[in-house]
């Protein structure tokens, strides 16, 4: 039925209950699976009118990336974490600077993949509720089935 399964997660509680669900259900099908987590680029304010913005220095630039590299790591190493307790194997994945959902749907595509995982909502704060969870984006955007785990 399904043969490539992507996972997404973002490293909440809400998201692991979608990896460790994909994840069995990779192993109950033998299809392969890549787990994938997405990091968001540092947002610059130009500033505008009589606000003069913020642009960061190429430290604080650097900072940021390896502080996400770091995230991502830890992220990911639950994940494989997940999969050795389940008895599966997956492919890990980050991928920096970039939109989660149209990293996800992008993936999906760049990769073959038959199907995709996801928690039903993720950690978003406050911007979840005003422009929708990622996981409406990949709803919305992607080509190929999505599983949506509560």
């Amino acid at each position: 039925m399904y043969a490539n399964i992507l996972l997404s997660t973002d490293g909440s509680s809400v998201a692991r209950k979608g990896v460790e669900h994909g994840m069995a259900l990779a192993k109950a099908l033998n299809a392969k699976v890549t787990v994938m987590t997405v990091t968001e680029p540092l947002p610059i304010d130009y500033g505008g009118g009589h606000d003069s913005g913020w642009i960061p220095s190429q430290d604080e630039v650097d900072s940021f990336d390896a502080a996400c590299k770091e995230r991502a790591n830890k992220v990911l190493a639950d994940a494989r974490a997940v999969a050795e307790q389940i008895g599966t194997s997956a492919e890990l994945l980050h991928v920096p600077n970039a939109h989660p959902a149209t990293a996800i749907v992008e993936t999906a595509k760049s990769r073959g993949c038959d199907l995709i995982v996801m928690a039903s909502h993720g950690r978003r704060g406050l911007r979840k509720f005003l422009l929708g969870s990622q996981t409406s984006e990949v709803l919305l955007n992607g080509s190929v089935p999505v599983l949506v785990v509560p």
